[in-house]
Parts: structure tokens; C-alpha cells; sequence
């Protein structure tokens, strides 16, 4: 028999590499579940970056510190357990998943990939052959671009309502900035000063802004005076979502801002998270082919997420339009398909 998925109680559990990157995914993805009927208990074991992202919570989300050697009752387990990113469930929480005559479904969620090898091994089984979850099965599910994967994150609706900060100029270009440390930001901060139509970036707050200030410091105030900066506070995952709407190019890095910039549909630049291993590359370049990036946005994504400072190419309005193009076709595409929490919760119907 397939399980009923409407009003179910789901568990995601999600451990912080990145405050802003896996919390925030598992936020939207705990939000967006609820808002489909679901009932939600978030574990996460640092959930203080909550206070900006999300601070008037969700109806139907609870969020519960990361458990710690806390005994489980198989009568109490939820009917969905979410393993977000690869992040181990507790021992206790297995056994009594094994132990319970009608265990949850168990779905291993990882991160998004375009990768070929993404697809193949989405919704695949992985028996568990050993442990306290002995006998168990967990399932892959992949998010993507494509009907023949996880599909993504659905766009917030208020994602196009005007922009809280103030508009400093019509005419100029503006900027989002949310990065990690790109090799390259001085020279690309140097570059933008000269631009002729004036730039004004809006730097976000934590590692962007010690990035641009550090950038800022090594280049000569008279290079730098046709480029306007503004740091920006923590931001709503809403605002966030509202400033990305207003801006010329959006720079984002990591997975779940990457997939706001897909849904606002304006020319945007990925820093990609690197590992030491470069798993990176063929990540970023299947990205990039799957989405049929022109010459110019594959070398500027190429050139931002170099170990070594290289030239981007020129912001000029040919390169604009073409860029813009690109995105535009990346929106449309995804509003034609069904997002991820609908694939979801119908995959997790089928193996229940």
C-alpha cells in the first residue's frame, strides 16, 4: 500500500556546514512541506542563523536541537525521515526505525547536481546491511533541473515585491554581492569602478562583506571612485529573495541562493563551494552545459571560481543581454515543471 502524504509528519535533520547555505535549505524545504499540509520537526544542530532568515517561524514547523543520545520510542517516529546532505541519523533514531513495524520512509537528500551520474543514481535504493538500521532501506533523491530529477525548490511568491533598500539610480548598474573569498575580487572590484554607467554593489553581511572590505583595502581609493558599496544587513529569506528581483547580476554562491537567482531570472554568477578534491569542476561545468551557458557566462563562471585572479568579461549591454537571456530561459524552464516538494512527497507515497 502506498502511505498517505497528506498531513504526515516529516522530520528533516540538517547538519550547519554553512549557516547560510544548508540551514537555509533546510528551512525552505521544512517551510514549503508544511505549506503543502505536512507536519514538520526541523533538527538541526545550529539553528541561530534562524533568527534573520526566518524569524516569525512557520506554521507547522517545529525546530528541535540535533538529538544527542536521546532515546526514541517507535510509536513516536515521524511517518518521513529526511536525511539532508549526507548527514548521519542518530544511532538511536535508527534502531528505532528498525524496530518499528512499519519503519519511516528514509530518503537521503543531496545536494543539487546536473551531473549525469546525478541523474542515474536518483531514487536508487541503498540497503542498509549492517548497524542498528540493519535491514532498512534509505533512498537517494537528487535534486535537479530536469523531469528525470528531484526538481528544485519552488520560488517564494513574493519574490518580485519592491526591494526594501533604497534605489540610488536608475541608470546604474547594480550588483548583488554574496560570495565566499575569490581570488579574483580585487581585480573584478577594480574593473566595475570603470565601468561608464557607475555601479553600486549591495554586499550582504558575513564572509561577502569581509571579502569586499579586505578586496577594498589592497586598490587605491582613485580607482575605486565610480564603484558605490553598500553592506546590507542579515536579511529575511523573503527580503533576500526580493532584493535578487531588483538587481542586474546576482552574485551567489554555494546551492540554496543559487537556486533563488535560478527562480528571479536575472543574469547571475555561481561561486561554486570548492573541495579540496576538485569534485567542483565537473559539477560546475555540468551546470553550465545542462543549461546551455553561452560562451560568455561559462568563461565568467570559470573565471570567478579560479584558484588563481583572472579577467571576467566586460558588464557591457551586449553582454548583459546575453546573459539576461540566459537566466530568462532558466526561470521559464523551471516554471513549467513541478518543484521539488511535490516530487517528493509523491515519491515518498510510492515507497511507503
Amino acid at each position: 500500500m502506498t502511505r498517505e502524504i497528506h498531513e504526515t509528519h516529516w522530520a528533516v535533520f540538517c547538519r550547519v556546514i554553512d549557516n547560510h547555505g544548508d540551514l537555509g535549505f533546510g528551512w525552505r524545504l521544512s517551510a514549503q512541506l508544511a505549506a503543502s499540509g505536512c507536519r514538520v520537526t526541523l533538527y538541526v544542530d545550529v539553528a541561530s542563523a534562524l533568527s534573520w532568515m526566518a524569524p516569525h517561524g512557520c506554521p507547522n514547523v517545529e525546530v528541535m536541537p540535533w538529538p544527542l543520545d536521546e532515546a526514541v520510542s517507535a510509536d513516536t517516529l515521524p511517518d518521513v525521515v529526511i536525511e539532508a546532505f549526507g548527514c548521519e541519523l542518530p544511532v538511536e533514531w535508527q534502531a528505532a526505525m528498525a524496530a518499528a513495524p512499519q519503519p519511516p520512509v528514509w530518503v537521503n537528500l543531496e545536494y543539487f547536481s546536473a551531473e549525469d551520474q546525478a541523474v542515474r543514481n536518483h531514487g536508487l535504493p541503498s540497503p542498509v546491511l549492517s548497524g542498528p538500521a540493519k535491514g532498512l532501506t534509505k533512498w537517494f533523491y537528487y535534486p535537479g533541473l530536469g523531469l528525470d530529477s528531484g526538481g528544485l525548490l519552488t520560488r517564494n511568491p513574493e519574490a518580485n515585491s519592491p526591494p526594501t533598500q533604497s534605489q540610488t539610480g536608475k541608470q546604474r548598474l547594480r550588483i548583488s554581492v554574496f560570495c565566499y573569498e575569490p581570488v579574483g575580487m580585487a581585480d573584478w572590484l577594480s574593473q566595475l569602478a570603470q565601468h561608464p554607467a557607475g555601479v553600486d554593489c549591495w554586499v550582504t553581511a558575513g564572509r561577502a562583506t569581509h571579502a569586499v572590505q579586505q578586496a577594498l583595502h589592497t586598490l587605491p581609493m582613485d580607482t575605486t571612485r565610480g564603484l558605490s558599496v553598500q553592506y546590507l544587513p542579515y536579511m529575511t529569506q523573503d527580503e533576500y529573495d526580493q532584493c535578487l528581483s531588483s538587481m542586474d547580476l546576482n552574485l551567489v554562491r554555494g546551492e540554496d541562493s543559487l537556486v533563488r537567482a535560478m527562480h528571479a531570472g536575472k543574469p547571475f554568477l555561481w561561486q561554486i563551494y570548492p573541495q579540496h578534491d576538485g569534485a567542483h569542476w565537473p559539477k560546475l561545468r555540468a551546470f553550465l552545459a545542462r543549461t546551455h551557458a553561452p560562451a560568455l557566462v561559462t568563461n565568467a563562471h570559470l573565471a570567478w571560481n579560479h584558484d588563481q585572479p583572472t579577467p571576467l568579461p566586460e558588464l557591457d549591454p551586449f553582454a548583459l543581454s546575453e546573459w539576461a537571456q540566459w537566466a530568462g530561459d532558466i526561470r521559464h524552464s523551471l516554471s513549467q515543471q513541478t518543484g521539488l516538494v511535490e516530487r517528493l512527497r509523491a515519491f515518498v507515497a510510492a515507497k511507503g
